[in-house]
């Protein structure tokens, strides 16, 4: 490889041979083309000889064709992924999924099992049930290894249940904008265990969730001593007469019906008097 080609690979990141022909890359760099969509600004970083050796095994050993590429690389995966990465930190986090196949698995093996128990041998209907036992104790075993830890208190104010997405973003956004901090959690079961080591000052929560219903959310909130006396909200798309003839049974302070105009949940700011 000649000076020229290290030069333009030191540069641009890029290889300038690829299976043993010159790349067409390098061919317009060399001819005093710019390659860029955008100008690039060189960035300085000091590292001990140790670590420069490190990072010249990795990038032989990976394929990359220069430190500046696997830097660059690097810290765009980091950037992209930061949430997830950062994520990962929480036990609960890990747990659910690890847990999120096992659901899956045991899901369709009961479907399987219900719907084609007419046409499958009682031997293989065993092997099923065997699998539906062995997610069953799979998952029990990754709950008492990993939700069994120590938890530190988070400070919330609300605590956001809902398995729609752009719901909890428009809640999010106007809580906060008002200087609230916010929790969002998607499943009932996560709720419920965040309430084990949390008391917010107000639940705002969906009723048709994907694991368990609102309703007994509710039920399970305001039959603890400790947490009956949070405000429950329910936030649905179910009809109104449905709720109302859930919210005495259930005990919830009150519902908003999606779609639902921001202005409305300016009550509880009055209820809670949190303005």
């Amino acid at each position: 490889m000649t000076k020229e080609m290290i030069n333009y690979e030191e540069e641009t990141g890029k290889k300038a041979i690829w299976r043993g022909d010159v790349t067409e890359g390098f061919k317009r760099w060399r001819d005093g083309q710019k390659i860029y969509g955008v100008d690039k600004k060189g960035i300085g970083i000091l590292v001990s000889e140790e670590i420069k050796t490190k990072w010249e095994k990795f990038g032989e050993e990976k394929n990359f064709s220069t430190i500046s590429s696997l830097i660059r690389q690097a810290v765009n995966f980091y950037i992209d992924n930061q949430q997830e990465i950062l994520s990962l930190e929480n036990f609960s986090t890990i747990s659910r999924e690890l847990k999120r196949p096992l659901t899956s698995i045991k899901g369709f093996a009961q479907f399987i099992i219900d719907k084609h128990k007419n046409e499958l041998s009682w031997d293989v209907i065993l092997k099923v049930k065997e699998i539906i036992d062995s997610s069953i104790l799979l998952e029990n075993k990754i709950k008492n290894l990993l939700e069994h830890q120590p938890v530190d208190k988070e400070q919330c104010e609300i605590l956001i249940v809902d398995d729609d997405e752009s719901t909890l973003n428009l809640l999010i956004g106007f809580f906060e904008s008002k200087g609230y901090k916010c929790k969002k959690v998607f499943l009932g079961n996560e709720a419920i265990e965040f309430l084990k080591n949390n008391s917010p000052k107000l639940i705002l929560l969906d009723i048709l969730l994907p694991d368990i219903s609102g309703y007994e959310i509710c039920k399970i909130i305001k039959s603890n001593t400790n947490l009956k006396n949070i405000p429950v909200y329910y936030i649905t798309a179910v009809t109104k007469s449905e709720v109302n003839e859930n919210l005495k049974e259930t005990k919830a302070d009150g519902y908003f019906l999606k779609p639902f105009n921001l202005e409305e949940l300016n009550v509880l700011f009055e209820y809670l008097k949190i303005k």
